[in-house]
């Protein structure tokens, strides 16, 4: 029943696109692109994991790192060409929060107790960690004065290059220790596309997203002044929810099956990639496009992200998963995003 509506909601895609020529309103445009990015974000998805049955593991987590992400990484270079960088890194800051504490909160509270993969968890944890104190280097420069000045954007190139050669190296190193368990996890219904077809899917809905991204972008600020809102709040919180939608009901649908080790490593792993994958490659593409990205976070962005990642620990520290704790990590991000509201723009 969900897979049938979220084909059905395909249809909003081309749909917004058509609309926007058509002269409608800012924020009318605003939620029908954020609710299309949804079942774009669903379809992507599904078609690198189609695309992943023929490539193996290796080729297959690479597929599924970066066109998982494809719709967040879209929204965020659009975002950079309109000069919009509080919108960028603050939707990257709310991906990473929200895959910690909103999807993994959600993942225990529907699945229960049982047992999770710690080693797994705490490596990746380990990584937001790792790349929230790489992001100080940066970031504390520009605590005083203009935080997009170009100095600050050179110095985040070293930085972004770091965390993705460690990003490489320990998905290298995790792909090998979880090949038997990929396989074992794949659906018996993986093979019903071909190849080719995976391709070409995955290459439209590639498409419609990039379309339908540049016109959240175009109409964001609109939507904020209307909703009252920061625009940092709208990317921290409703952008950083709508680009990982496919992501976090994925998990949750997963979760409610009993599959809850695997649920929280989705989301677990899902901040790490966002940190040292995500991230980086939006500083890195930005020097294409113009103006390039600092990696200029806030303190309260940092805090966030550290603090996500340290409670977690804690939740995570013995290996088990319980229905309490998944409450209360939905209860922090509530918080949290209540934090994003207070602190507004920079």
């Amino acid at each position: 029943m969900v897979r049938k509506i979220l084909f059905a909601l395909l249809a909003l895609g081309p749909l917004v696109v058509v609309l926007d020529r058509a002269g409608l309103g800012d924020i009318e445009l605003f939620v029908l692109a954020a609710l299309a990015l949804i079942p774009l974000a669903w379809l992507i998805g599904e078609a690198t994991e189609h695309a992943a049955h023929y490539t193996g593991p290796g080729i297959g987590g690479f597929l599924n790192a970066t066109f998982g992400n494809a719709p967040e990484l879209i929204i965020a270079l659009f975002a950079v060409h309109d000069g919009l960088t509080e919108v960028v890194r603050g939707s990257l800051t709310g991906s990473v929060v929200g895959n910690l504490l909103l999807v993994l909160g959600f993942s225990l509270a529907f699945g229960g107790s049982g047992e999770l993969d710690r080693r797994s968890s705490m490596i990746s944890l380990g990584l937001v960690g790792f790349a929230v104190l790489l992001f100080l280097i940066p970031a504390i420069p520009g605590w005083h004065g203009d935080p997009d000045r170009h100095d600050l954007a050179v110095i985040s190139v070293p930085v972004s290059i770091v965390l993705l050669v460690v990003y490489v190296g320990v998905t290298l190193f995790s792909l090998r220790r979880h090949r038997q368990q990929h396989v074992s996890d794949e659906s018996p219904d993986m093979a019903a596309w071909s190849f080719t077809t995976s391709l070409l899917v995955l290459g439209g809905a590639t498409v419609i997203t990039a379309l339908v991204a540049e016109i959240l972008v175009g109409t964001l600020e609109a939507f904020a002044e209307k909703a009252h809102l920061s625009d940092f709040f709208v990317a921290a919180v409703i952008v950083a929810i709508v680009g990982n939608a496919a992501e976090h009901g994925g998990a949750i649908v997963i979760a409610s099956r009993g599959k809850l080790r695997l649920a929280s490593e989705i989301a677990v792993s899902s901040s790490a990639q966002v940190a040292l994958l995500v991230t980086p490659a939006v500083a890195l593409l930005s020097w294409l496009i113009r103006p390039a990205l600092p990696l200029t976070f806030r303190p309260v962005e940092l805090a966030a992200m550290g603090g996500a990642a340290a409670l977690v620990s804690l939740v995570l520290a013995d290996g088990r998963g319980r229905r309490w704790e998944g409450f209360l990590l939905v209860a922090v991000y509530v918080g949290v995003a209540f934090g994003f509201y207070v602190a507004g723009d920079r």
